[in-house]
């Protein structure tokens, strides 16, 4: 599968994606779901919050899939608080012994 990853002088540049890699999303709600709801949002951890929001964290495939999930929420009536993608966290590489960064972690 091809994946557009920008634009290089005017061009859209490709780049294979990796079926393995799934990028982790925070998604918050206004109210708290009832536990027959956990199962609809399957793949994803469920927690209700103290202030009566409902987040939903979990790895979601693309595009495609975050927007199926943002349209069951839709369809759910409850308002959306928030939608966050949650980046890649400072890793120690055991090769080297250093700190690397990775990708969206500003240095």
């Amino acid at each position: 599968m091809t994946k557009y990853i920008g634009t290089v002088n005017g061009k859209r540049s490709h780049a294979k994606t990796d079926p393995s890699h799934q990028i982790v999303y925070q998604i918050r709600i206004e109210g708290h779901l009832d536990d027959q709801w956990a199962d609809w949002f399957s793949g994803l951890s469920v927690t209700l919050e103290e202030n009566g929001i409902t987040l939903l964290t979990g790895p979601v495939a693309d595009q495609a899939a975050l927007f199926g999930l943002l349209k069951k929420v839709r369809d759910l009536g409850m308002p959306l608080v928030s939608v966050n993608r949650v980046e890649p966290y400072l890793e120690h590489s055991r090769e080297s012994g250093k700190s690397i960064i990775q990708k969206g972690e500003m240095k």
